[in-house]
């Protein structure tokens, strides 16, 4: 378990600094909360003009769920301030079922789930405000413990820009 979080860690790392920092919205750093079945914190870090990486953490299922996600972004209609994204990464999660059971697993009892997940979405900034929304949509493949592929993730998020682009 420890050596998964060493290397997520240490790739997002390294991503982070192949690419000129410059963001191609109105924000660099954003932070914000996702509303859906996987609600939570989550936060985006654009590494280039187009490129960003996403962090969250989640809860569902009285569980917690921590996922990282490349994303790749576009302006949608000629506009800076409407885009669209797409990307995947991967996600870690640790339940403590008791007497809920959850539909990945079986039984009662903790256990942890890892798989892969995609994103895709629409993300509108609002002019003269620090804000974002966005609508995505983040179907996930579990390959440990349930061999499982969920496709009911969508969510929408509203993101605080942390310092300028």
């Amino acid at each position: 378990m420890r050596t998964i979080y060493v290397l997520l860690f240490l790739v997002l790392t390294c991503c982070i600094g192949l690419k000129d920092s410059q963001a191609q919205r109105d924000y660099r750093t954003a932070i914000g909360f996702r509303a859906g079945p996987m609600a939570g914190l989550t936060v985006r870090q654009f590494i280039s003009s187009s490129q960003a990486l996403e962090l969250s953490i989640a809860s569902r299922w009285n569980g917690s769920l921590y996922q990282a996600m490349y994303e790749v972004h576009n302006d949608l209609f000629k506009q800076k301030r409407f885009n669209w994204y797409y990307g995947g990464g991967a996600y870690i999660g640790h339940w403590n079922l008791k007497s809920n059971l959850h539909p990945w697993y079986s039984e009662d009892g903790k256990y942890t789930a890892f798989g892969i997940n995609a994103i895709g979405g629409l993300e509108y900034c609002i002019n003269d405000a620090p804000i974002s929304f966005s609508l995505d949509w983040k179907p996930m493949l579990n390959m440990v413990n349930k061999f499982h592929f969920r496709t009911d993730d969508f969510g929408l998020t509203i993101r605080v820009f942390l310092g300028e682009a």
